[in-house]
Order: C-alpha cells, then sequence, then structure tokens
C-alpha cells in the first residue's frame, strides 16, 4: 500500500512538473517572442528616427544650395558681372555658416565660363573645375539637385560631400560642400544603449560615418563577410536581418537616407536581449521556488496522509486481528465441547481451502471460505455435551439435538457476521446436493457455494478422523464413500477435486494427528505440591509430568528434555519464581504457569511483565488446573493460522 501510494505520490508530482513546464514554456516562449519583436521594432524604429535627423541636416544644405542657385540664375538673367556673382556668392557663404552650420564649408562653382568659389579658395594650377565629379554628377542629372559620392579630404581626413546643381543655361553649376561632422556626431550616438554599433554607408562600401571613428573610410566590399550582406540591404527593402557577423549572433538594422547611403545598426543578440532573458531566468526560478513549494507542501500533506493512512491500517489490522482471534476463538470453544475430535474446525477449514484453491478462487475468496471453515460448527454451542460426546448410536431424540446446530449457527452469526459465505456456510453445510439433506433440503447448486465445499471438506474430516464410537477409516474407504457421493451427497464436480486431492496425498497426512505426548515440568521446592500436582496431572491423556525441586534441578532437565510447559512456583528459598523463568528463558522460551498463593494485583502486573501465559493459585483446584493446562498447550492462538 506504501509503495502504491508512494508511487503514485512521484507520478503526481512528475505529472506536475511536466504541466508546469509546459505551461511555462508556452507562456515564457510568447513572453520571449513578443518581447524580442518589440525590442526589433524600438531597434527599427529608433534608427528610422536617427536616419530621419541625418535627411533633414543634409535637406538644409541642399536648400541653401537651391537657394542659392536660384538666385544666381536670377543674376546671370540681369547680366550681372562675374564680380558680382562671386561677391553674393563670397556674402551668402559667411551668412550660411553663421546662421546655419559652420561644417557648410562654402558656396563655389563654375558659373559663365569661370570658377567662382565663395569661401576665398584659389584653385592651384592646372585646375578644372568641368572634370571633378560635382560638375560632371550636375551635369548628368540635367538640372535635379544631385549628392556626390563623398571622399576623404587630403588635408583634413575628413568625409566630405557635395550637393550640385546645373543652372539653366546648360553649363553653369553651383556647388556646396558640408564636412560630415554632425552626421558622424549622429552616428556616434547609433549603439542601441551600447548594445551595438552603427555606421553610414555609400552605395560603393566606403563607412562615411561611423561609431568608432577609426573605422570611418573603410571600404567594407573589401571584406567577404560584409559584402555579401551589403549586396542583401542594397538588393532586398527590408528592415532588419540576422547574421553572424565575427561568430557571434547579430541583428542589423538598416535604413536607407538621402537616396543610396544606408544607414545601419549591428546589435550583438547576447546583449541586446540580455534583459529579457534575465527576465525569462527570473521566470523559470520563481516557478521552480513555486514548484518547490508545491512539493515541499504535497509532501508535508502526504507524509500527514501517509501517517493517517498507515493509523488506518494499523486500527484495521488490529480490527482484523481481533476478527481473526474471535472466530479462532468461537471455533475453539466448538472444538472443546469434543475434544475426542479437537481441531475439527481447523481441518475443515484447512481442507476446504484446498480444495477452493483447486478451484481457482481469489486469496480474499479463500480467507472468507476459511473462517467459514472455521465456524461451520458454531451452533454445536446449543447440543448437550453428552450427545457429542455419546459413544453409541444416537436416538431420533438425541439426532434431533445434531439437526439443530446449523440453524443455531446461523442465527449465533447472521447479526454479527456480514460475511454471506460464514454465515450460509454454518446454515446450509449439512444440506445434500440431491435435496435430502436439512435444514431446508436444497438442491444441487441452489446450495450456496461455500457451504457445497465446506460440505466435502466436513464428511471428510469425519471419515478421516478418530470418533467416541470409531477409528479414522483407512483412506481407500474415504476415496470410495465421496466417489459413490458424487451427485448425491455432494456436488459432482467439487467431489472429483476432493478425490484428486486424495489421490495426491500418497501417504495419507491429510487426516487427524495423533496427538503427541507433551512434557511438562513443574518446579517447586515442596515435594507435596509436587505429588498433589502429578497427581491432577496423571488424569491428563498425554502428558509426561518431570518435576525439580530448585533452579539447577529445572535448568538440568530443560537441558535434557523438550518441554512443552512450566509450572513454575513463585517463592523458593533462595530465588523467586521469576527469576528461574529467566534462566530457563536464556535456554529456550517456554510458556509457563505461575503457582503461587499471592492474590494481589501486583502478581498480574509481574505475569504480564514476564509473558506467563497465566497463573494458578494454591491450594489448587484439581479441574481448574487441568484445564488451565489443556488451554495453554492447545490453545487457539498456536495453531490457528492458514
Amino acid at each position: 500500500m506504501k509503495d502504491s501510494f508512494t508511487k503514485q505520490f512521484i507520478a503526481s508530482i512528475a505529472l506536475i512538473f511536466i504541466l508546469l513546464s509546459l505551461m511555462l514554456g508556452v507562456i515564457l516562449g510568447a513572453f520571449y517572442k513578443t518581447a524580442s519583436n518589440d525590442v526589433r521594432n524600438l531597434g527599427v524604429s529608433n534608427l528610422k528616427s536617427q536616419a530621419a535627423q541625418v535627411d533633414n541636416y543634409l535637406d538644409k544644405g541642399g536648400n541653401v544650395l537651391w537657394f542659392a542657385a536660384d538666385s544666381v540664375e536670377y543674376l546671370l538673367s540681369i547680366d550681372a558681372d562675374h564680380g558680382e556673382i562671386e561677391e553674393y556668392l563670397t556674402k551668402e557663404t559667411g551668412r550660411m555658416t553663421q546662421q546655419f552650420d559652420d561644417n557648410f564649408t562654402g558656396i563655389y562653382g563654375f558659373v559663365d565660363g569661370q570658377y567662382m568659389d565663395g569661401s576665398g579658395w584659389i584653385p592651384p594650377d592646372g585646375y578644372n573645375p568641368v572634370k571633378r565629379d560635382w560638375y560632371n554628377d550636375a551635369r548628368e542629372a540635367r538640372g535635379e539637385m544631385v549628392l556626390s559620392a563623398p571622399y576623404v579630404d587630403a588635408q583634413t581626413k575628413e568625409i566630405i560631400v557635395s550637393f550640385s546643381q546645373m543652372l539653366s543655361d546648360g553649363t553653369s553649376v553651383l556647388a556646396l560642400d558640408i564636412i560630415m561632422n554632425e552626421v558622424q556626431n549622429i552616428t556616434e550616438h547609433m549603439t542601441m544603449g551600447g548594445m551595438g554599433y552603427g555606421f553610414i554607408i555609400d552605395e560603393d562600401g566606403l563607412v562615411i560615418a561611423h561609431s568608432d571613428k577609426s573605422r570611418i573610410g573603410m571600404n567594407l566590399f573589401m571584406s567577404a563577410e560584409w559584402e555579401k550582406l551589403l549586396r542583401t540591404i542594397f538588393s532586398e527593402n527590408k528592415s532588419e536581418y540576422e547574421e553572424v557577423i565575427n561568430g557571434e549572433h547579430c541583428t542589423v538594422f538598416t535604413e536607407p537616407v538621402t537616396g543610396n547611403w544606408h544607414m545601419i545598426i549591428v546589435a550583438n543578440d547576447s546583449l541586446l536581449f540580455r534583459r529579457i532573458r534575465h527576465q525569462i531566468m527570473y521566470g523559470v526560478i520563481l516557478a521552480a521556488l513555486i514548484y518547490l513549494i508545491i512539493v515541499i507542501f504535497c509532501a508535508f500533506s502526504v507524509s500527514k496522509i501517509r501517517k493517517a493512512e498507515t493509523s488506518r491500517e494499523d486500527s484495521m489490522e488490529r480490527l482484523r486481528q481481533l476478527n481473526r482471534n474471535s472466530i479462532r476463538a468461537l471455533a475453539y470453544t466448538i472444538d472443546a465441547k469434543d475434544r475426542y475430535t479437537s481441531g475439527h474446525s481447523q481441518r475443515v477449514a484447512d481442507y476446504a481451502v484446498k480444495i477452493a484453491e483447486r478451484m481457482g478462487k481469489s486469496e480474499k475468496e479463500l480467507d472468507s471460505i476459511y473462517n467459514a471453515g472455521l465456524l461451520h460448527d458454531i451452533g454445536k454451542i446449543r447440543v448437550p455435551e453428552e450427545v457429542i460426546n455419546k459413544a453409541g448410536k444416537l436416538t431420533d431424540e438425541e439426532f434431533d439435538y445434531i439437526r439443530i446446530h446449523p440453524g443455531s449457527g446461523y442465527h449465533i452469526l447472521h447479526d454479527i457476521e456480514t460475511d454471506d459465505n460464514i454465515v450460509y456456510g454454518a446454515k446450509y453445510h449439512h444440506e445434500r446436493y440431491d435435496g435430502k439433506g436439512y435444514p431446508n433440503g436444497l438442491r444441487g447448486t441452489d446450495i450456496p457455494e461455500t457451504a457445497r465445499i465446506i460440505a466435502i471438506a466436513d464428511a471428510y474430516d469425519a471419515m478421516a478422523s478418530d470418533r467416541s464410537y470409531r477409528k479414522a477409516l483407512p483412506q481407500e474407504v474415504i476415496r470410495d464413500e465421496i466417489r459413490k457421493g458424487k451427485g448425491t451427497q455432494f456436488d459432482p464436480d467439487m467431489a472429483d477435486v476432493m478425490l484428486k486431492i486424495i489421490d495426491e496425498d500418497y501417504r495419507y497426512e491429510l487426516r487427524q494427528k495423533k496427538e503427541a505426548p507433551q512434557n511438562l515440568l513443574v518446579v517447586d521446592d515442596d515435594p507435596i505440591t509436587l505429588k498433589i500436582v502429578g497427581r491432577i496431572l496423571s488424569d491428563m491423556d498425554n502428558i509426561i509430568a518431570f518435576s525439580a525441586r530448585s533452579k539447577d534441578e529445572a535448568l538440568s532437565v530443560v537441558k535434557e528434555r523438550n518441554i512443552d510447559l512450566i509450572l513454575l512456583d513463585l517463592n523458593f528459598p533462595d530465588t523467586d519464581g521469576f527469576t528461574i523463568l529467566e534462566e530457563i528463558r536464556k535456554i529456550r522460551d517456554i510458556p509457563a504457569i505461575l503457582l503461587t498463593g499471592d492474590r494481589s494485583t501486583e502478581i498480574l502486573k509481574k505475569i504480564r511483565e514476564y509473558r506467563m501465559e497465566d497463573y494458578l493459585t494454591k491450594p489448587l483446584n484439581s479441574a481448574i488446573t487441568r484445564e488451565t493446562v489443556y488451554d495453554v498447550l492447545h490453545g487457539f492462538n498456536r495453531s490457528w493460522d492458514r
């Protein structure tokens, strides 16, 4: 029961763990997916915001150039000379630097066949503006403002970009140089809270701005790892990518700026999702603690339940033991009326179980049939002892006494027993299969099955036991009687089972055993008491009495003889009976009856303390002495286990 309970507890805890793990997995999985998507969406949103800052900043430079180009168009339309145009460019450059941004380094261009520079820069000899990228890009754009490819200034090592626009005459071009310091400042803050780095790259792979200034001017197309990713970014319209960069899993956010540039943030996933993973870890730890609390609470509850269950089982076992002892006591009481057939109820119970086992009965059914066998003759309590022990043939009146015992047994048991097998076994074990039995004349299978089993076991023991009027019958005679009774007195199937049991009993061991002589040792220092006890015991069958007058004599007899019972005086000149019993039990544990004239309650305590069977009060009463000795030697608690 405990093993089953433990397995059930472990299975329940395992099931809770599995369900909790599944629930936690689903919840945390959904949380991780949602949270990681939120982080990515936040990264995309932040990048769009920073890209908008770069676009707005560069648009401001484009607006300045657009206004200047419009003004120069006006001056050309009114035939202003080159000096006036250059003076305007100089004034506009100064105003632009003061009012807008000192990174806007100056407005310059090739106007009406002459190079002009608002910043005052004088080109070196051989400088040909019409061969510069800013000029050619503007011509190719045919009047649209264009942003030329960034370049690294040879002297300052700064990244510079140029806006340029062709004027309406088709040959004149104005341009504006912008140092990328402000764009670099924006880029340096593109780190996703320290979890990554950002940069801006043009379509040729040139790093225009980078959160790490040392990487400005690098060409990432020179790296095979980055070349593949950048070509994917330039060819697709996606905001994020999952990539392995330098051996680490990363999320790459990207957003186009000013046409063919791309703003990129690379975030290390281990850092990007660290907070989410920490929260998941805290959730797992919390769930583990909750599970541990559940386990502890369940274990505590199980311990309490197990203790209660153990207590209940102990109570039930005590109740079952009390019930078994009560049944045995009743059976012992029945057999005590006919000592000539002592053990009849026990043997009937044993034979009934053997038959039932061959019929395939369960352990629970066998226990029930065994108890029914023990109590089948309980009704004989109502039958006078002289009738039971009569040696000769019974008169009709005496046989009527015998006939009443099944009904008496039924009425004794039906109010105290809930097991129908026991109740019906007592009432119907003298019914016959042909309907000629008593008390109700039941026929065939109308007779309860247990009663049919007991009927054949009872008849077998009656023939295999000594009776007051005859000795036990030979085995072959018993077999022949059972064979003749098939279908008349006995259930034919059960008779066949009994016949098979008989055939297998080659040594005829299933019979009443001859009671072996039992050895008693009387220990008393008074010779008169020894004579009295010897005379009383001489009237009992199968008793051999030995005597001893001291502890040493008693120990000597116990060592030499197989003593079954000791009658032990309390008082000796140099010791007492309890001390002698302790010494004897160092050799063998032998049942003992105390002989004493002491009638105090202390004697009862001592008897229980030394596990003595009983005590007899001096002077001894012959009948009480014989009955006590017989009961101890033949007590039901010594031989009534199946």
